[in-house]
């Protein structure tokens, strides 16, 4: 069976670099006057020729969303069930060689966070774990979902990559979208980041948006982690990986996430630095090149920058978040997987919304067309 590895191997590196940063401004307009972009006018937009028509991009971007959207924000939250990990990561803070105390929460525990969360007023949450095949498991996360699904309207997973007959046997128990990003899309600077674990294989990773796909899941998130390797190309790539999906995968929906290199304990450098300009470039690039994608920002960037964004394309954002196992009830002081930046509390969040005039919502889009 065909998968977008097959498509992903025609595509040389270094030849979409060249590329991209090769784009004249008579690119840019010419994709910013079309209505039916491909992917040659996405590099056009990502391209270092677009930084002088970023007012325009933002302008159109906002119309997008808005037309497609409306004036809503939806808010979720990561649940963080264990740090424990086989893989070593360059930049991250749960990677086999730091050495930190591990924890996976127990049920009890997990019942507590939920009760936290819920106080907060969330219906959407986000399950994150560490990549410990012998710990944190398909059975595992079984018990999970039969643990919190009652509580919330909304289940996403961010764990490590399944085969399509574990997807299987999950989503039935109330999973409904999955997030796994790529990391980088280079293949080479993607095994110097990960020399150890099952996460070195690059291909399954590749391949994990197709098994998804063919297990029938509601939504699956894609992503790069910002700052491993040239970000214009990474995203040339990702909109490349959603294209593909979008066409194989037609009754799934898809949500891009802009995660920048933030630092944990013992902190990695990033390889390219992504100014805030150019993460809004990207941002309304995406929504210029597919009108329908959820665009999600976290809690990694400023107060500021987040509260600017929601108006120039981005649809979902969390709010409160903690990134390390029992974070909001059992362990708050527990090690992170990475620095947060906007530590407001999610009514704070709700409140920024609204006075931008915007809905925050609590609950994922599909439930609230339902209501």
């Amino acid at each position: 069976m065909s998968s977008f590895k097959d498509i992903f191997e025609t595509y040389d590196w270094d030849l979409v670099k060249g590329s991209i940063y090769s784009k004249t401004k008579s690119d840019v307009e010419h994709a910013l006057a079309t209505t039916r972009r491909t992917l040659e006018d996405f590099k056009a937009l990502i391209s270092p020729a677009a930084a002088a028509y970023l007012e325009p991009m933002a302008q159109l971007s906002r119309q997008l969303t808005q037309k497609r959207f409306g004036k809503t924000i939806q808010l979720y939250i990561p649940l963080y069930l264990s740090n424990e990990c086989t893989n070593i990561c360059t930049y991250c803070g749960f990677s086999l060689d730091n050495k930190v105390r591990r924890k996976t929460l127990t049920e009890e525990e997990i019942l507590r966070e939920v009760e936290m969360i819920k106080s907060l007023g969330y219906d959407h949450v986000l399950l994150v774990t560490g990549e410990a095949n012998q710990t944190v498991h398909v059975e595992y996360f079984k018990k999970v979902l039969y643990l919190i699904r009652p509580h919330f309207a909304h289940v996403s997973m961010e764990v490590q990559p399944l085969d399509t007959e574990e997807y299987t046997e999950l989503i039935p128990l109330g999973l409904t979208s999955v997030l796994v990003y790529q990391e980088t899309y280079h293949k080479d600077d993607y095994r110097k980041h990960h020399p150890k674990g099952k996460k070195a294989n690059f291909n399954y990773r590749l391949e994990t948006p197709d098994r998804l796909g063919q297990a029938g899941i509601h939504k699956m998130g894609l992503g790069v982690l910002i700052g491993l390797e040239d970000w214009r190309t990474d995203s040339f790539f990702t909109a490349l990986h959603l294209q593909y999906l979008e066409k194989t995968f037609w009754q799934t929906r898809y949500s891009l996430s802009f995660p920048r290199l933030r630092p944990f304990s013992g902190g990695l450098e990033p390889k390219v630095e992504m100014n805030d300009r150019e993460l809004v470039q990207l941002i309304c690039a995406y929504r210029l090149f597919n009108e329908d994608v959820e665009l999600s920002l976290s809690t990694r960037e400023s107060e500021s920058f987040r509260n600017h964004c929601i108006q120039l394309g981005i649809t979902s954002i969390s709010a409160g978040s903690k990134t390390n196992p029992g974070g909001y009830a059992v362990e708050p002081e527990s090690l992170e997987q990475f620095e947060i930046s906007d530590e407001r509390s999610p009514e704070m969040i709700a409140n920024m919304i609204r006075k931008n005039g915007y809905e925050p919502v609590w609950k994922d889009w599909d439930k609230v067309m339902q209501c």
